[in-house]
């Protein structure tokens, strides 16, 4: 009970920021750490706490760093392996060489954070950075271009500390939430936005081909149905739909207007049947469709595979 009083104490005094500032902080916060009980709301703000251990050795999962004040904090050097940092603030925190291997960073502040050389693998980064959720939830407009902007700028910097550990696709998926960012920093009802948020839905910029390829079928799957109720030529028979005919009958017409949709998407063009009347316009307009299809799907696809 006394001890347990002691921690309560101790915790007030890092809370207060404190004990930081003490030339022994290093010790300090390695002795806190492990008692195992979880830290919460410290101030380390100006800190340094360079080359210290944080790795909790005796357990599979990491000490418990949560919602900590580490402004301008200096990590460099430090073992952090599997530490939860969840919620806390690393502005400008200096985590240069850090052994950062499956920590949490979940809801962490991370503007300025210096990542240079740091170990980042299977780090826990959430799906969006604070400030792209608060962006979301701020009515403000111009708080929220300014929280959009903060979102660009991390997602910037942990995109080439990703590329430069060779970590491609973790960089790949800070790429598309970076340009997410900096499209939504664009007037909304500009060109350029909308044209942003076609490349995102067709590639994810670049970063998503299974997108360009449910694009493919989504195409091929609607003509399929348009050729089938307009109508095509087979060898002077008409394929089309027919209430009176049988089921299996329109089945089978159905997957002639497949094969067909998908011979015209891919520009092969066969020749064994043609459209005929308004099927001739939506012709054309698939084989643009898959023309310029095929051309993206190419270009992601190298981009992905010679990374």
């Amino acid at each position: 009970m006394h001890d347990h009083i002691n921690d309560l104490v101790d915790d007030q005094e890092w809370q207060s920021g404190h004990l930081a500032q003490q030339p022994n902080a290093k010790h300090l916060l390695t002795e806190r750490a492990a008692t195992h009980q979880p830290m919460q709301g410290f101030s380390l703000s100006e800190g340094d706490f360079s080359h210290i251990n944080l790795v909790n050795r005796a357990s599979k999962t990491g000490y418990e760093l949560t919602n900590a004040d580490c402004y301008h904090a200096d990590f460099s050097y430090s073992h952090c392996f599997k530490l939860d940092f969840s919620g806390s603030s690393l502005m400008k925190a200096n985590f240069r060489r850090a052994n950062l291997h499956c920590a949490n960073l979940t809801n962490c502040n991370l503007l300025g954070t210096n990542f240079q050389g740091a170990k980042l693998e299977h780090v826990i980064w959430g799906d969006k950075v604070i400030q792209e959720q608060q962006a979301a939830q701020s009515k403000d407009l111009a708080e929220q271009l300014d929280y959009y902007q903060q979102a660009e700028e991390i997602y910037r910097n942990l995109r080439l500390v990703s590329e430069k550990q060779g970590l491609f696709e973790v960089a790949g998926s800070f790429f598309q939430r970076e340009m997410v960012m900096r499209r939504k920093q664009l007037p909304r009802l500009s060109l350029q936005r909308f044209i942003s948020k076609i490349v995102d839905l067709f590639c994810g910029y670049g970063e998503q081909p299974i997108r360009v390829v449910s694009f493919t079928w989504a195409v091929i799957i609607i003509f399929s149905i348009l050729f089938f109720f307009t109508g095509l030529d087979y060898d002077q028979q008409k394929i089309v739909f027919d209430p009176n005919a049988s089921l299996r009958q329109n089945v089978n017409d159905f997957i002639s207007c497949g094969y067909f949709s998908i011979v015209t998407f891919t520009t092969l063009g066969y020749g064994d049947i043609a459209p005929t009347g308004f099927s001739r316009i939506l012709a054309a307009i698939e084989a643009l469709f898959g023309s310029f299809t095929l051309a993206l799907f190419v270009v992601v696809f190298v981009k992905k595979m010679t990374r």
